[in-house]
């Protein structure tokens, strides 16, 4: 016998909901039943306004870390299916410790506000960015080039370089930004990790060479590690003659 379909009938009153339409409130949704809405729509509602809320970093309004890792994992597997070229940048504030001991966390909290909104003004409407952790940021390029990903990480390098941040009537703080990206393997069923690795270990080189600078690893400098090996395997099967280990990055 099918499962019988749950009643259209809906009692708002044994519902727990005042956390919910507390933290609606708070983030500026309207988290009360408008005038004649059904039950069914107005919970839906607050469901979405909840699941927006779940994917959202805060401070910045940007997406979470969370969610990020859940579209960088999607993105991994069209790369592996389609050979499309995606980017995958990590960019950190330089300094920004001397930030918040000098001037305060408040200050610190509008530095950031101001790099999060900049971030955004520098990328395409289908890309996505995120706030990664304290001071980092990360931004996902589907469909990227290689010439308008070292393109894009400039821009955003030199925007932010030129950002002036009005922490007080009497104060403008200057920060720069170090930048690392990698793409991803094309025609490669790589994971979500070795992809974040690869950035992070780019990230790092901006870092060591002197900071607000970009750090690209481009397609065709891509080698395929030994755990990327045993996936690439894993995925042909027992095939007779598996695919070579390392897949052509663009044309030569």
């Amino acid at each position: 016998m099918p499962p019988r379909a749950p009643s259209a009938s809906i009692d708002l009153d044994t519902l727990r909901l005042d956390d919910a339409r507390a933290l609606l409130s708070h983030a500026a949704q309207d988290g009360t039943p408008a005038p004649g809405e059904p039950p069914t729509a107005y919970l839906q509602r607050l469901i979405d306004g909840l699941c927006e809320l779940s994917a959202r970093d805060p401070l910045t309004g940007l997406a979470n870390r969370r969610h990020f890792r859940a579209l960088v994992d999607r993105a991994i597997e069209t790369v592996a299916r389609s050979g499309d070229s995606a980017l995958l940048l990590l960019l950190d504030i330089d300094h920004f410790k001397a930030i918040n001991d000098t001037h305060g966390h408040q200050a610190g909290d509008q530095v950031l506000r101001a790099v999060a909104a900049c971030l955004t003004h520098c990328v395409r409407p289908m890309d996505t960015v995120a706030r990664y952790g304290g001071e980092e940021f990360a931004v996902l390029l589907p469909n990227c080039q290689p010439l308008y990903g070292e393109t894009v990480a400039e821009r955003i390098r030199r925007a932010i370089e030129a950002l002036a941040v009005a922490t007080s009537p009497v104060l403008e703080l200057r920060v720069t930004i170090s930048i690392g990206g990698a793409f991803a393997p094309e025609w490669i069923r790589s994971t979500a990790e070795l992809w974040l690795e690869r950035a992070d270990l780019q990230l790092y080189r901006a870092k060591r060479e002197g900071r607000n600078r970009c750090a690209i690893d481009l397609p065709r400098q891509v080698s395929v590690s030994a755990e990327e090996k045993g996936l690439l395997f894993e995925h042909f099967g027992n095939e007779a003659e598996p695919a070579p280990a390392v897949v052509p990055q663009g044309k030569p």
